[in-house]
């Protein structure tokens, strides 16, 4: 499964108008953590599951990754608000 870049991280929790804190509680993954991803550009360097973690959250909430971190790198959006 590619990785994803922090741009897309940004993008995914705009999209769902999550913040750092809703990401962190639906990953499992620190808000320190989160922020320190998303202050870099390009693939956040990951020594643990996390970046498959927040994936996981972002996927189960209706985004869909696109593209590769060199090519294009985005989301699909495919959330239905009611």
């Amino acid at each position: 499964m590619p990785k994803i870049v922090s741009s897309q991280i940004r993008a995914a929790r705009g999209a769902l108008d999550w913040t750092i804190e809703k990401l962190a509680i639906e990953s499992g993954v620190g808000a320190r953590t989160i922020k320190r991803y998303e202050a870099i550009i390009g693939v956040p360097t990951s020594k643990k599951d996390n970046l498959e973690k927040i994936r996981v959250a972002f996927e189960a909430a209706g985004i869909e990754f696109i593209g590769t971190p060199e090519d294009r790198p985005g989301v699909r959006i495919s959330v239905t608000k009611t």
